[in-house]
């Protein structure tokens, strides 16, 4: 690593900590809890101010960085030019607010487009899962193993299940083959640490319907560092300025799920 991203890197991890320190803070306050585009899609006050306290960090020590923020408090970007900083502040805001567990900050820092390094930090486990590219990924700095091929029968699937019932997006007889062929089915309800539990083994897919850049961005370098697949559910690569469906698995699992129940 250059001494350019390590230097990001260590700003990076230090202001993830400092951020999850000031989330379990905030865990004996009452939340001011506001609804965005439906009652499912919720926002508190401490997503706006840790992404805020982000920005403000970013802004100090990289005036030439930009920022893609889930809450609107970075740039209007129309195209991932020079170094972007692509950050969900609390990746499972209805976890946070139910469960104060399951959720994760997720960063995504990204030069012209490619994913240079990621960063999804569970916050109530300490768990600090990161990747730089071409470095391999990592959690709490141990190194995590490359990803092994398996099948759908031996995996273990996180969707939610919104995607095999009626829903406004897919057919959900496309996918309910799928949920009785696994070995089982999971849904954590944070698309960053679902990412990051392909990353580390402890799932072998991920499948959603709707996430935007923020949500994978981090994600997405973690998982390709392992040798793992992420595109849509076409086959296709993500649009990084926009909402996708997502498809995350090992390689040999990724090829048959596409094939065998999406494509078909």
């Amino acid at each position: 690593m250059n001494k350019k991203w390590k230097k990001i890197d260590e700003y990076a991890q230090q202001w993830i900590k400092e951020a999850g320190r000031r989330i379990k803070d905030t865990f004996q306050q009452q939340l001011l809890i506001q609804t965005k585009s439906s009652r499912t899609d919720l926002v508190t006050n401490v997503d706006r101010e840790i992404e805020q306290f982000f920005i403000q960090k970013i802004r100090s020590t990289f005036p030439q960085h930009r920022v893609l923020g889930e809450e609107g408090f970075g740039d209007s970007l129309a195209a991932l030019e020079g170094i972007v900083w692509i950050i969900d502040p609390i990746d499972g805001t209805m976890n946070f607010i139910h469960q104060q567990r399951n959720f994760a900050i997720s960063i995504g820092i990204y030069e012209d487009g490619i994913g240079m390094m990621g960063y999804i930090y569970d916050v109530v486990h300490d768990e600090l899962y990161y990747a730089h590219k071409g470095a391999g990924a990592f959690l709490n700095g141990v190194p995590l193993s490359p990803l092994t091929e398996t099948s759908v029968s031996e995996s273990i699937v996180s969707i939610n299940a919104t995607w095999v019932t009626k829903n406004k997006r897919i057919d959900a007889n496309v996918l309910a083959p799928l949920v009785k062929d696994a070995r089982g089915t999971r849904s954590y309800g944070s698309a960053a640490l679902e990412m990051a539990y392909v990353a580390a083994g402890r799932l072998d897919a991920y499948i959603t319907m709707r996430l935007s850049p923020w949500d994978f961005a981090a994600g997405f370098v973690l998982v390709n560092e392992v040798g793992g697949i992420v595109t849509n559910l076409y086959g296709e690569p993500l649009n990084l300025l926009g909402e996708n469906s997502v498809l995350v698995a090992k390689p040999r699992l990724h090829e048959e799920i596409l094939n065998t129940y999406i494509l078909k």
